[in-house]
């Protein structure tokens, strides 16, 4: 499932993950703010799969909602409140490990966490944070707006989109606190960024997300044979 070719989106994927990667090596940036950055770009990509969802749901309304096999049409809206609170969750989590862990901030509360994020950044990380959002705007249009894809994506795909990239970049977080605490910040940086490039970029989750969805309709009609 590894991309053969390219897109521009993708080269501004790398672009903008190789900027913090710089500035820790050749500019003294501070590793734990670069780290925070990838921790607040797990809330930006929520933010903006938020937004797509409610795009779509104005062309829709209504999809297909599937539990233990059997088929709901519900609104879109639950499709949106579903995502907040279960992609939230996960999120929470890997902000409150990284910040205790790494010290910039004692709590378990999401919210004074979020609240905290700008006092926390440095200059440097805030210009990286709104580099984010340009970039992943900019990502948005192109391959949602200007394709047309908002007009035939499901709810259901959209929403699972995000969680792929935000395994891996949890695990990648929380291993690289543990190497911010004994100092090794630099190697980490190297090996995280490169390891985050790959996977964000080079792994083509749209063709794995389609393929779900394709076998899921054989095993459907696979199912409904059988009841006939």
């Amino acid at each position: 499932m590894i991309k053969r070719t390219l897109s521009l989106s993708d080269v501004f994927m790398i672009l903008i993950n190789l900027i913090p990667l710089w500035g820790v090596w050749f500019d003294s940036w501070d590793p734990k703010q670069m780290f925070m950055i990838y921790c607040a770009e797990s809330i930006i990509l929520g933010l903006f799969t938020v937004l797509k969802m409610l795009i779509v749901t104005q062309i829709k309304k209504k999809d297909i909602w599937e539990n233990n096999g059997a088929q709901t049409m519900v609104s879109g809206y639950f499709f949106i409140l579903f995502f907040i609170l279960h992609y939230g969750f996960f999120v929470s989590i890997q902000l409150a490990f990284f910040f205790n862990a790494s010290g910039l901030l004692h709590s378990m509360n999401p919210l004074r966490i979020l609240l905290a994020f700008p006092s926390l950044m440095d200059n440097y990380t805030k210009g990286l944070f709104l580099g984010f959002i340009a970039v992943y705007a900019l990502v948005m249009l192109k391959d949602f707006i200007f394709n047309g894809e908002f007009r035939t994506v499901s709810l259901g795909k959209l929403m699972f989109s995000p969680y792929m990239r935000i395994f891996v970049q949890q695990f990648a977080v929380i291993t690289g606190v543990i190497f911010l605490s004994f100092g090794g910040g630099k190697i980490f940086m190297l090996i995280f960024v490169s390891v985050k490039i790959f996977f964000e970029v080079f792994v083509n989750y749209e063709r794995m997300l389609n393929l779900a969805e394709k076998r899921q309709r054989i095993r459907e009609k696979i199912n409904q044979s059988g009841k006939q």
